[in-house]
């Protein structure tokens, strides 16, 4: 029994050192960096908080990958950030939920828990380590893309409140690596080609928008104070800079209604069509994906 116990043992350490990344359930996780995050590498084993819908505690930043069904891709891939202040991450309403909608699109769904700047006695600063976190997010999905079967032309971003943040941390940069950095991820385009930002909070709004802006989608309820305000700034900013985009602003929803599920407002609940529209007109999934 002792001797089954350490071969089980030793199988688990070959399959995590030697891919450094390992299986839980339906979806892959994989740490940002293998050795843990720039300048805390002695927090890397610190273990997580999760209790209902929230994540907290991240010191060891992963994304988790759920592939569409067998057969179904479509080449698309998405980077989720799920919102949640920066004190936690809403994670299974604005992370496993969406990241399982897309797949039912033919899209393959990566989920980032990235670092919390405002969660109590946080070591972490929103001006550097969201941007860092999200830049080696979108570098380590292309340096997956011909394993996971996925274009590198066609890696998005889906942002949610404080998520939106994250994405507009790096969305509107030139996103160039570094060709000298002795990593190879570190080197790659961390850009995305798209954008679909759900009521993004009101951090790293440009003050305009670049010609060579990733397309976006956006969406907020009318009556959500926050965050509303970011949706019209950043399409009248697109519209100026004359970069595709377009915008759904709801009469009705406040803050936080994640994929709308557990609404009583009709055009809450059916607000993931929006973004399935707005996905085959911009020929990243097909029509045949939603019937």
């Amino acid at each position: 029994m002792i001797r089954g116990f350490f071969q089980l043992l030793l199988l688990f350490v070959i399959v995590f050192y030697g891919n450094s990344l390992y299986a839980q359930a339906d979806s892959l996780v994989i740490p940002l960096w293998k050795n843990g995050a720039p300048g805390f590498e002695n927090r890397k084993n610190e273990p997580e908080e999760a209790k209902d819908y929230w994540v907290k505690n991240i010191h060891n930043p992963t994304i988790t990958v759920y592939f569409p069904p067998a057969g179904t891709s479509n080449g698309t891939v998405v980077l989720i950030c799920p919102g949640g202040g920066h004190r936690l991450l809403v994670y299974k309403a604005e992370g496993v939920e969406p990241a399982k909608f897309l797949n039912k699109l033919g899209i393959t769904a990566v989920i980032l828990k990235y670092r919390l700047a405002r969660e109590p006695n946080s070591p972490y600063s929103l001006e550097i380590h969201n941007w860092q976190d999200a830049y080696r997010a979108m570098r380590l999905v292309r340096s997956h893309c011909a394993e996971w079967k996925v274009d590198s032309s066609r890696v998005g971003m889906l942002g949610f409140s404080a998520g939106g943040e994250v994405v507009d941390a790096i969305a509107f940069a030139s996103g160039k690596g570094n060709p000298a950095s002795p990593d190879p991820i570190d080197r790659l385009n961390g850009k995305p080609d798209f954008i679909m930002q759900i009521y993004p909070g009101p951090l790293n709004i440009p003050d305009s928008i670049p010609q060579n802006a990733p397309p976006a989608f956006l969406l907020a309820a009318n009556d959500d104070a926050c965050c509303s305000v970011t949706v019209v700034s950043l399409l009248e900013k697109y519209r100026k800079a004359k970069v595709s985009v377009e915008a759904h602003i709801l009469a009705h929803g406040d803050h936080g209604f994640n994929m709308g599920y557990r609404s009583s407002l009709q055009s809450v609940k059916t607000w993931p069509q929006l973004l399935a529209n707005w996905l085959i007109d911009n020929k990243l999934i097909s029509q045949a994906a939603i019937q």
